[in-house]
């Protein structure tokens, strides 16, 4: 299996904000090309527990390739210490809790898309490589992108483009590739990116108007959104005091996902003003460190353009105490 290409976006910010000691234990939901993955093993090693997950198994795969030919890290592997999971992020609480893992020092996700599955042509996520029109990340299940395009109606293809992509023209265009696909189904990225490209009304812009296309099929194939806010509430609970949660994303509406939620866990009591003390019992669980997301600098946007839309948001686990047992 060829090595990972992939370049890790905000490496030393997500090092910095997970504050990694040795004998630490962490959890890397979004192992990826592997990156933060190694450089969080050089912190926390020796003694530290470390357990990746990734719905490509390919990922999980090259990345366990890679530890074998490393002395310090092969034995790790063999002897549990490092534990390397095909599975999706949202599925990780049950992952843990089948491990007998009840409390981790820190827990990183890189929401964006490898280059490794990028530059890859059969995996059907660039609109620029000729290939089938897959974007799973889990290849041995569910719906392809072909699929989406070719059977769902007009309506529900409107609206991934509107809440993924943020597209103006989602029913405009939702109804063009259905008309289209009446005479010929879209089989390829570069038949479908032509297409958007011929009907679009910003068809001689400098990006690609497929781009958020693409982006809107792949988030709907992997159902993106809602392993994201599962993973998130989950993921909090396994954190013990002062542990970290770090989430890298590379897209506006997961972005607001993040934040909301990490605001809704560092927020205590929820009740209305007028009640004199507190009934609901709702108790804090974190403690916002990133009140603005951490971005790039130049220097790396202009080393990896990939990194340009990256935005880090951190909060740590607190003990909590809700306002009825301050009463």
């Amino acid at each position: 299996m060829p090595e990972t290409i992939h370049i890790p976006v905000l490496p030393v910010e997500v090092m910095e904000s997970l504050h990694l000691q040795s004998g630490d234990t962490m959890v890397d939901a979004t192992l990826g090309g592997g990156g933060h993955a190694l450089l969080a093993l050089e912190r926390i090693f020796p003694g530290g527990k470390f357990f990746a997950f990734d719905a490509d198994r390919e990922a999980v795969d090259r990345f366990r390739d890679r530890l074998e030919k490393e002395d310090r890290y092969r034995d790790a592997l063999h002897t549990g210490q490092i534990v390397l999971t095909q599975s999706r992020s949202s599925d990780i609480g049950e992952a843990l809790r089948a491990m007998k893992v009840s409390r981790v020092s820190a827990i990183f996700a890189d929401l964006g898309l490898s280059s490794d599955q990028l530059e890859d042509a059969n995996r059907g996520f660039s609109l620029l490589r000729e290939g089938p029109l897959d974007m799973r990340f889990d290849r041995e299940s569910g719906e392809t992108a072909g699929d989406m395009v070719n059977t769902w109606n007009e309506r529900e293809l409107a609206r991934i483009f509107r809440e993924y992509g943020d597209i103006r023209e989602a029913s405009r265009l939702a109804r063009a590739l259905v008309e289209r696909r009446k005479e010929h189904r879209f089989r390829t990225t570069t038949e479908l990116a032509d297409f958007v490209r011929s009907v679009s009304r910003d068809r001689h812009s400098s990006i690609h108007p497929a781009t958020t296309v693409f982006q809107s099929l792949r988030m709907a194939v992997n159902r993106e959104r809602e392993s994201l806010e599962t993973f998130l509430r989950e993921a909090v609970g396994f954190l013990e005091t002062s542990g970290r949660i770090a989430v890298l994303s590379f897209h506006s509406g997961e972005d607001r996902i993040v934040k909301g939620i990490f605001r809704e866990d560092a927020r205590g009591c929820v009740c209305p003003k007028e009640f004199p003390v507190c009934r609901c019992g709702k108790k804090a669980r974190l403690r916002l460190l990133t009140k603005k997301p951490i971005v790039p600098n130049e220097e790396e946007i202009h080393a990896n353009p990939r990194a340009r839309s990256a935005r880090l948001r951190v909060a740590e686990r607190i003990d909590s105490v809700s306002c009825m047992e301050k009463i």
